[in-house]
């Protein structure tokens, strides 16, 4: 299934981050019971909006925003483009 968001709309793939406690240690995602707020950018809708920003670019977006969308075994986001707090540059 191809996803295409509309208007001012951003597809996001949400990032899972692995935490580290000081000795090393990896803790699982569901140990921290904290969804990552930071997402790579998959797709942009056609809306004025949205020409900031690209595919390909790491994003910070709000907490509790957006509508969650599964594609098999993949999660993404389907953000609205004020959703969107920063870019992540690495």
């Amino acid at each position: 299934m191809k996803i295409k968001p509309i208007g001012d709309r951003v597809l996001v793939k949400m990032v899972e981050i692995e935490e580290k406690t000081k000795g090393g240690i990896l803790l699982p995602d569901t140990a921290t019971k904290e969804k990552s707020m930071i997402g790579d950018v998959v797709e942009v809708g056609n809306g004025e909006k949205v020409k900031e920003i690209n595919v390909g670019e790491k994003v910070i977006y709000e907490k509790y925003s957006g509508t969650e969308v599964k594609d098999g075994e993949e999660k993404y986001l389907l953000l609205n483009v004020d959703n969107i707090l920063a870019k992540v540059e690495l």
